[in-house]
This record gives C-alpha cells, structure tokens and sequence, in this order.
C-alpha cells in the first residue's frame, strides 16, 4: 500500500469537505446583507450541489488521461480561492456565481482522489478507497462546528484564513501525486500470483458483466439508499424540532449517526476485500431500513444506540460500489468514480426535495417513515449485482529515477 499516496488523497478529501460542509454557514450570515428568503438560500446550495456532483464524470474523464496527476491539490486550490471570495460578493446573483464556479473545484477534487487513493490500495482497495472516505466524512462533520465558530468570534472576515488553513493539505497533494499511478499484473517479485488476480484491464479478461438488468439494479440501489441517507439528515432536524427538541439536542442526535456514518465506511471497506460484496450490501442495507425506522420511534440512550446501528449501516456499502463500479469499466476508473459519486449525491438531494415538498401536504412523519423502507429496496437490488469480492491486482506509482515495485513500497 502506497501510504503516502493514500494520505494525501485522505487528507485533501478531509480539507474540502471542511469547506463543502460550511458553505450553509456562509450563506446563512450573508442571509441579512442580501436580504435572502429560505428558498433563495436553497437554490444557491442547490447550484453548488449540482456544480460538485454533475461536473465529476467530466474531470473523472481528464482523470483517467493524466493517470491521476496534479488535479487533486489543483481542485482544492481553486475551491479554496473562490470559497475565501463568497463572503464578500457584493449581490446574491455574484455570490450564486462564486460558489458554482467553486464548486467545479470539489467536482475535479472528488474523481482525483478518489482513483489515487484506490491505486494506493494495491491488493486491499475497498480499503484505501473507504480511507478515503471516512477523511471526507470526518471532515464533513467538521466543517459546519468549525465555520460556525469562526464566524461567531471573528465575523466573514475568517473565511478567507479558514481557506488558507487548507494550503498544507493541497501542497501535500500536489507533491505527493504528482507521478501517475499505473496498474499492472502481479508478478512473482511484486506478489504472490495465486493470491492476487489481475483485473481484466489489465490482463486482458473481460469486466464484469453490464447488463442493462445490472445497470438498473445498481441505479436502484445508488439511489434508494442516497435517498434515505440525504433525506434523513436534512429533515429529521424539523421532524425532533416539531417534538420540542433544541438546535443543540437535535444537532447533537445527528451527528450520532454522522460518527457512526465514517466508522461504517471504514467497516465497509474491511469487509468488502475479504467477503461477497453483494451480500454484504444487502444485509446492511436491510438492517439500515430496519433502524432507520426505529430511529423514528426511540428518544434518550435508545436513540443513541439505534443511530450508531443506522449510521454504520448506512455507510457500509459506500466505498464497495465504487470498486464494483471500477470492476464494470476497469479501463475508465476515474470517469465512473465520478459518475458514481456525482448519482450519489445528485439522486440523494432531489428525491429529498421531492419529499420534502411531498411533506407539506401529507406531514413530515409519513414521509420519513416511507424513505426510512427504502433501503429494504436497496438491499434487493444488491441482490442482482455480480459477486465480487478478493484481492485486486496490484497498484503502482511510475518515477523516473524508480521501478514500479520499488514505488509500490513506499
């Protein structure tokens, strides 16, 4: 495992969900400056959104033709840059526009890291990739406390220092990936060819098989359990508000399951390189439906208990699709990384609009308890998916001065 390799592309993902996750801060301080109502405030984080998400299988394209090089701590200096400017836009329409073209920057940042941090798994890549993750999650988590301070104590003038205190990480990864990862077959110096089985790019065996039945059912899947996961943290705060919880009470019962959300990545990724990933899916995601809607139903330590079971199981099958993914188009890994990701988030953020407005007529509780089922459809759909799981073939990064197993060791 390329150690360094995975850091940087970790500590990036860490550095720019910091910034991703406080820009509702932003624009709830500039909310009185430019006069904004609720909804204008949403179309701005929904431009954001779409800008980070849709823009990923474009740049997964320019990912998988600089073999990972550069983009990584290119993406986080653009969003840096245009993130220390959104506190100062002199209009809404300006600010609209800064954080859409900043956003470009999370969108090139994603594909990036994602592909190198997969590389530097060599034979354990749901590892490395759920590494990866758990960084961005942790710093998602993070981010909001962070901004919030900040902007308590010393104002919008902060955001730009805020910014600046993410350079070390971009540095990091401008060096440290600046070589392109190559993927080659194992040899007898490099590993054991009993254990580790080239990936078809590589050794000419044809990917996994990519039905039009299997692209469905893993949309479906993609999409169901997004749905419930963006859904439940975006509106269970007014569902415990209209129970009488405060801001601190249900802020604090949703970052239960955030904590548990990263855990469950890391779980995820441990159990899909050693075990039939589908079935590992499945099983989570039942288990997701089944506490999600306990946590519906419970207060106090139950709650407690419950959350911590939803968040680990919700996250579980995160970094295993995007390995499954790499498995249906090996030779474009970078551009599906992307793609995935981009449903992920893009599915997730408007089936919940879609609920929410759904909510206005027949109450927020019947909503939430329909998508609280959704993963059970989730965990279907995983049933249609190939079996994988094992090792995958071995990763390395190229030097000049180098061979490519002595850059494996690193």
């Amino acid at each position: 495992m390329n150690k360094k390799r995975l850091f940087a592309a970790s500590w990036g993902h860490f550095s720019i969900d910091i910034l991703n996750s406080s820009i509702p801060i932003i624009l709830t301080a500039v909310a009185t400056d430019f006069n904004l109502s609720v909804s204008q405030i949403g179309i701005a984080a929904m431009f954001y959104t779409l800008a980070a998400s849709l823009s990923q299988p474009l740049f997964g394209i320019l990912v998988d033709k600089v073999r990972g090089r550069w983009i990584s701590g290119l993406g986080l200096l653009w969003t840096m840059s245009f993130y220390a400017l959104a506190p100062f836009m002199p209009s809404y329409p300006a600010l609209v526009a800064c954080l859409t073209l900043g956003a470009l920057g999370s969108g090139a940042f994603h594909p990036a890291g994602l592909v190198n941090s997969t590389m530097a798994g060599g034979a354990k890549p749901t590892t490395s990739t759920s590494l990866f993750f758990v960084g961005g999650q942790i710093g998602l988590a993070l981010g909001p406390t962070i901004g919030g301070v900040l902007l308590q104590r010393y104002g919008l003038a902060a955001m730009p220092y805020l910014a600046l205190l993410m350079m070390p990480a971009a540095l990091f990864a401008l060096w440290f990936l600046r070589q392109p990862y190559v993927e080659h077959a194992p040899t007898p110096q490099s590993a054991p060819a009993a254990n580790v089985a080239p990936t078809p790019s590589t050794s000419g065996a044809p990917a996994e098989s990519m039905s039009l039945f299997v692209v469905i059912a893993f949309v479906l899947l993609i999409t169901f359990r997004s749905t419930t996961s963006q859904a439940f943290q975006t509106l269970l705060p007014k569902f415990f508000a209209d129970q009488g919880y405060t801001p601190a009470g249900y802020g604090l019962m949703l970052s239960i399951l955030g904590l548990a959300g990263a855990m469950g990545t890391f779980v995820g990724g441990w159990l899909g390189d050693r075990f039939n990933r589908r079935i590992v899916i499945f099983i989570s995601m039942t288990f997701y439906a089944i506490f999600s809607t306990a946590m519906l139903h419970t207060d106090g330590f139950a709650y407690v208990f419950v959350a911590l079971v939803a968040g680990l199981m919700m996250n579980i099958p995160h970094s295993i699709l995007i390995i499954m993914a790499y498995r249906f188009i090996p030779a474009r890994k970078a551009m599906i990384g992307g793609a995935v990701l981009g449903l992920m988030f893009a599915s997730g953020a408007a089936m919940t609009g879609i609920a929410s407005w759904i909510a206005d007529y027949v109450g927020l509780p019947l909503v939430l308890s329909v998508i609280a089922l959704l993963p059970f459809g989730a965990a279907l759909c995983a049933l249609a998916l190939p079996a994988t799981r094992g090792t995958e073939a071995v990763v390395t990064v190229t030097n000049v001065q180098k061979t490519a197993p002595s850059a494996a060791g690193d």
